[in-house]
């Protein structure tokens, strides 16, 4: 995988304060998939990730607060108890995924 190609992230926040918690929530709305409190997906290259999270940086309090990025690999296997599942119709692919190759070729990528 080439090193600029888009990967799979996972974000996850644990914010003291209720108002910086409300701002990096809706910040984090625009660029990734809530997927439960405090959880997001993300799609981007490694430098991209950097970029959000030196974002996500100035929106915290390195003091009080946690925020986290995980890679998450290719072949991801996503198992859910209870009321798990993506919000609507949403699902979670790599790149390299077989499910999304046809859509890629169809927009050219």
């Amino acid at each position: 995988m080439a090193l600029n190609a888009p990967r799979s992230w996972l974000i996850t926040y644990d914010i003291t304060d209720p108002r910086r918690l409300v701002r990096l929530h809706r910040f984090l709305v625009k660029a990734a998939t809530p997927v439960q409190y405090s959880v997001f997906h993300y799609e981007g290259s490694p430098a991209q990730m950097g970029r959000l999270m030196a974002a996500i940086e100035t929106r915290i309090d390195p003091r009080t607060d946690d925020v986290r990025g995980y890679q998450l690999p290719a072949q991801l296997s996503v198992d859910t108890l209870g009321r798990g599942g993506l919000p609507g119709d949403t699902f979670l692919l790599s790149p390299d995924s077989p499910a999304l190759q046809p859509l890629l070729q169809a927009a050219g990528r």
